[in-house]
């Protein structure tokens, strides 16, 4: 087999050093929704949490209405399912860009979560100062 050209061998070696950087991107989006659809399912379920911690005690605690709780949390599954398909969207994307060498990068996915992130503070701020 004949030998490639030193600047084809870099080339390649290169290439596959951004595809893989470009791979470590998706898993960390990945595991970011998949610690969104988390904290949406612990949202979700933690009025019952405080009823059944009520009956334990022997207390009559009131929990927080289920209908926010129920509602945000079922909000972040769909969110961090959304953001997963986001980042596989983008990363098969930017894949190609990558191989057209022609890259250009994105805010979408970067605003999406900064917004979420946003949105949740705001939202347990509130829930918080509420439940005082």
């Amino acid at each position: 087999m004949p030998d490639m050209p030193e600047d084809k061998k870099s080339s390649k070696v290169r290439n596959r050093r951004v595809h893989m950087a470009n791979e470590r991107t998706f898993l960390a989006w990945i595991r970011t929704s998949i610690g969104i659809m988390a904290f949406g399912f612990v949202v979700e379920k933690f009025a019952l949490f405080v009823k059944q911690i009520s009956y334990l005690l022997g207390k009559e605690v009131v929990p927080p209405p289920r209908g926010y709780s129920s509602f945000f949390g079922i909000s972040l599954v769909a969110l961090g399912a959304l953001m997963g398909v986001l980042s596989f969207i983008r990363y098969k994307k930017v894949e190609k860009q990558i191989d057209e060498d022609t890259y250009q990068p994105s805010l979408i996915l970067d605003i999406l979560l900064a917004i979420s992130v946003l949105a949740i503070g705001i939202f347990l701020a509130i829930y918080l100062l509420h439940s005082i």
